[in-house]
């Protein structure tokens, strides 16, 4: 048995648009182990809303830190002020 989901959204890949939020809410009330988000990040807003709203135990967000539009340390900060739980 897997131990995790790491799930990406080929539709929202690479476009910065936002997460697969039905796919990833889906798979919240479908599955009893995590769900890592995968796909579509592009602002901090989208990570938190995935994080929530998507119900998605985790989002994998590569682009925006690779790319220098934001830093680990904002996008903590910000989930932090938004109430979600973050690792230190």
């Amino acid at each position: 048995g897997a131990g995790e989901l790491l799930v990406t959204s080929m539709d929202a890949d690479g476009t910065r648009e936002g997460y697969d939020m039905e796919l990833h809410q889906t798979l919240a009330k479908t599955v009893d182990i995590p769900v890592i988000a995968s796909g579509g990040a592009g602002t901090l807003d989208h990570i938190a809303a995935v994080l929530t709203e998507g119900q998605a135990d985790a989002a994998l967000v590569a682009s925006i830190f690779h790319s220098g539009q934001h830093t680990v340390e904002e996008a903590k900060a910000y989930l932090r002020q938004k109430g979600v739980l973050v690792r230190s």
